[in-house]
């Protein structure tokens, strides 16, 4: 069994689990599935939107699809739940990322 298809397994008993839903959408960055991932980013974001990373990684994966304006609307969204989150050191990475796209 994939590792792909172990998170799956371990999903479909816990689907609610916010970190298993960002391993598989990081597991479907490392395998190159950019557009999986955007989906399984905005899975876990309705589920846990106060999950700063996933923004930042979502936005990652947009720029790779060229979809500059939704990767600018993803960041737009995480900065402010990373300084609600207490994480300054990712709204910063975000907001460093953001000007990038400029």
């Amino acid at each position: 069994m994939s590792r792909l298809q172990q998170i799956q397994a371990m999903l479909a008993e816990e689907p609610k689990d916010p970190e298993l839903r960002y391993m598989l959408a990081m597991e479907f960055v490392s395998i190159g599935d950019d557009l999986a991932a955007v989906r399984a980013f905005e899975a876990l974001l309705e589920l846990a939107p106060k999950h700063a990373p996933a923004y930042h990684q979502a936005a990652r994966a947009l720029q790779r699809l060229i979809r500059i304006d939704e990767a600018r609307s993803m960041l737009q969204k995480g900065i402010p739940a990373a300084m609600a989150a207490g994480d300054s050191h990712a709204a910063g990475e975000m907001q460093g990322f953001m000007e990038s796209l400029e």
